[in-house]
């Protein structure tokens, strides 16, 4: 269903009073995207986004997501969107109305490492995962333990392998990453679930230097859980420069109440390629073979990808799913060797088999 501007405009003018629209922008319509979105300006120069759920799902979704922004709101450092007014849709459910939130999406490729941004993204994260999972319980949202949240993904895995659209060589790597309990070993917090650079919105005292920025507020909250907080880097650590991901994590660690888990990047990592699965079973379900192929292509890449860079030495910056303890581990155990002269007297050994947390996160 496409809904035109016009409409949009006039669900906003009805789902507000004293909201008389002068402009309207919608974004593109795509195949597959959950809601249609539009960007109104009324008399009064104020600026306003309407959306409205394509689906009974989305629609849900976003119930409980307005439902979440409420307790949220006064909570976090950044801005969220509070909705202002509802509408009913003919066809079921509600569009929700609410202020235009202002800042620049991010580019996390373009990032820039050091004292700025970065660190700024780094402690907002933190300041989520810092939150009080009841809150999100109290919601209606999902929450996963770390055992529970495994099973789940060895089950969607199962499911793309009945496709035969997945290389066997990822079937492997996934599975094994998976099914190795000591890359899951962490404290499951709230998560925002598709943290991407469209999400953050960020303000600059200077528009010409990045580094100036400010992390304004968070939109997109329909995944939000309580699960896996490496869900939050799946998109920084695909995107961004080694440097500014370090500086995200080293401002991150440093906000968060418990430590970050050593293998929280390696699991950021893995959650970035499983992301492919996920949109294609969403491909396969609204029987879009185009958009199928090209995901099946995407998968082979990356197939390619993965085996060229491991046999060249095993890049764990970058593609090794092994968990940091266990690559860290010397393969085998240093000698001991005992000092003729003094035969009760063993040397000293050192035999170090896990760094500290912090060196698992770049």
């Amino acid at each position: 269903m496409d809904r035109s501007p016009a409409f949009l405009a006039a669900l906003a003018s009805a789902a507000v009073p004293g909201l008389d629209p002068v402009s309207v922008e919608a974004l593109p319509s795509l195949p597959g995207q959950s809601f249609d979105v539009a960007f109104v300006q009324d008399t009064e120069h104020r600026r306003w986004v309407v959306r409205a759920p394509r689906t009974d799902v989305a629609g849900a979704e976003m119930d409980r997501a307005v439902t979440l922004l409420g307790l949220l709101a006064r909570r976090l450092p950044f801005a969220v969107p509070a909705p202002k007014g509802f509408v009913a849709l003919e066809e079921g459910g509600r569009a929700a109305v609410y202020p235009y939130l202002p800042g620049h999406p991010l580019e996390f490729g373009e990032l820039p490492p050091g004292p700025g941004l970065a660190a700024e993204l780094g402690r907002a994260v933190a300041a989520l995962h810092n939150t009080a999972p009841a809150l999100f319980e109290e919601a209606g949202l999902p929450a996963y333990d770390a055992d529970a949240y495994r099973t789940r993904r060895l089950a969607e895995l199962d499911r793309a392998a009945a496709t035969g659209r997945v290389p066997a060589a990822l079937l492997t790597r996934w599975e094994g990453a998976l099914e190795d309990v000591a890359l899951w070993r962490f404290a499951a917090t709230p998560v925002h679930g598709d943290l991407t650079g469209d999400q953050v919105l960020a303000v600059f005292r200077d528009e010409r230097d990045a580094a100036t920025g400010t992390v304004k507020a968070m939109t997109g909250w329909e995944d939000a859980k309580v699960a896996d907080p490496a869900d939050d880097f799946a998109a920084l650590v695909t995107e961004a420069s080694p440097e500014a991901l370090e500086t995200v994590l080293e401002a991150y660690a440093h906000a968060r109440v418990e430590r970050p888990d050593p293998n929280l990047m390696v699991r950021a990592r893995l959650g970035a390629e499983l992301g492919l699965l996920a949109r294609l079973m969403d491909a396969l379900a609204r029987k879009d073979p185009g958009a199928v192929e090209v995901l099946a292509t995407q998968l082979r890449r990356l197939d390619d990808e993965v085996h060229t860079a491991l046999d060249g030495g095993d890049d764990y910056r970058r593609f090794s799913l092994a968990p940091v303890a266990v690559r860290d581990r010397p393969a085998t155990p240093p000698q001991l060797v005992v000092d003729d002269d003094d035969d009760d007297v063993l040397p000293e050994v050192t035999d170090v088999t896990e760094d500290e947390p912090q060196r698992g996160l770049g």
